[in-house]
């Protein structure tokens, strides 16, 4: 797997997005095949893995990631997030989201910064955490406040890097005025395009990107005709009856390009965002291993300028229909 810098922290070009593998995100998943998939992403080369606190009840994403990593945790570079899985009884505040449900409910307080990394690490049962990112902008904390606490983790050698999640230019230039930030983590794909200031922030003060849902939460694979009814992406107006079927029929000369090419519509969707910047890595996240080995293929694809440049005439004309997360 070829690598790509963030910061000072080398990782594959295209890494592992682990949320999918917790129930309730993408329907139901038990814990066999969610570490099977795991496994086959590490196999293939994909040993950035990018997981939360968040996701799945009770830790159940770190606790899937740390069990698969056992044995080989010197391959692996484990990112988790933190600021949304609330202790008990404290406050939270909200930050609005395009979903169905409206807000997240946040706190990433300096008070509680260390309990939340110290609550990681036992879930993900290992000493240091590679990247751990602020996984939203808490509205009632100056970011600068947060990232201090994050600081003092890197000083006590419990976090090697600092990310930020879901980040404004002007954010992310607060926050690395306090400590230097490794690696922005923001949606970006070829329905959502990344904040031209914040991608130019990132350039100037040496900071990775990592694209998160570069398949557009699957859609970009042209395989998303409806959804089960345990699955989250129903909460997306991008994925309503009338918006999916409207946005594949716009999709559609994309989907025949990659047909052209002999490739997938994910190759082609994560080899063109990989061709964005030479400092973006990509983590999207599948349960199927011949998926995730088609995904990470993509790594090793060379567009021609000239499909370069039929991409960009094409999506100047995919006006996609519904927002997404943010």
């Amino acid at each position: 797997m070829k690598t790509r810098s963030l910061g000072s922290l080398q990782v594959p070009a295209i890494g592992f997005g682990a949320m999918v593998l917790s129930p309730g995100m993408y329907g139901e998943v038990d814990d066999t095949r969610a570490e099977t998939a795991l496994k086959a992403a590490l196999d293939a080369g994909g040993t950035h893995v990018d997981t939360s606190d968040a996701y799945g009840a009770d830790g159940h994403n770190e606790r899937l990631v740390g069990r698969a990593v056992k044995g080989r945790r010197d391959e692996v570079v484990i990112a988790t997030k933190f600021g949304l899985a609330i202790p008990e009884g404290e406050p939270s505040r909200s930050q609005p989201v395009g979903y169905a449900y409206g807000e997240l409910r946040v706190n990433a307080e300096p008070r509680l910064v260390r309990g939340y990394a110290e609550r990681s690490l036992r879930n993900l049962d290992i000493d240091v955490i590679d990247l751990y990112y602020a996984h939203y902008p808490d509205p009632g904390v100056p970011i600068e406040d947060t990232v201090g606490a994050m600081a003092e983790l890197v000083r006590d050698g419990l976090i090697r890097h600092i990310g930020l999640s879901n980040v404004t230019a002007a954010q992310l230039r607060a926050a690395h005025a306090v400590h230097p930030v490794t690696a922005v983590q923001n949606e970006w794909s070829m329905w959502r395009p990344v904040d031209a200031g914040l991608l130019a922030a990132a350039r100037e003060l040496g900071v990775g990107l990592v694209a998160w849902s570069p398949l557009g939460n699957g859609f970009l694979t042209g395989t998303v005709q409806a959804l089960g009814e345990d699955d989250f992406r129903r909460n997306a107006p991008r994925f309503s009856a009338e918006n999916l079927a409207g946005n594949n029929d716009r999709y559609a000369p994309i989907r025949a390009l990659a047909g052209q090419l002999g490739i997938t519509p994910a190759q082609l969707a994560l080899a063109w965002l990989l061709h964005q910047d030479e400092h973006v890595v990509t983590i999207p996240g599948s349960r199927t291993p011949a998926h995730i080995e088609e995904n990470l293929a993509a790594a090793d694809l060379t567009l021609h300028p000239d499909t370069l440049a039929r991409l960009d005439a094409a999506l100047a004309t995919f006006e996609v229909s519904g927002g997404t997360l943010l």
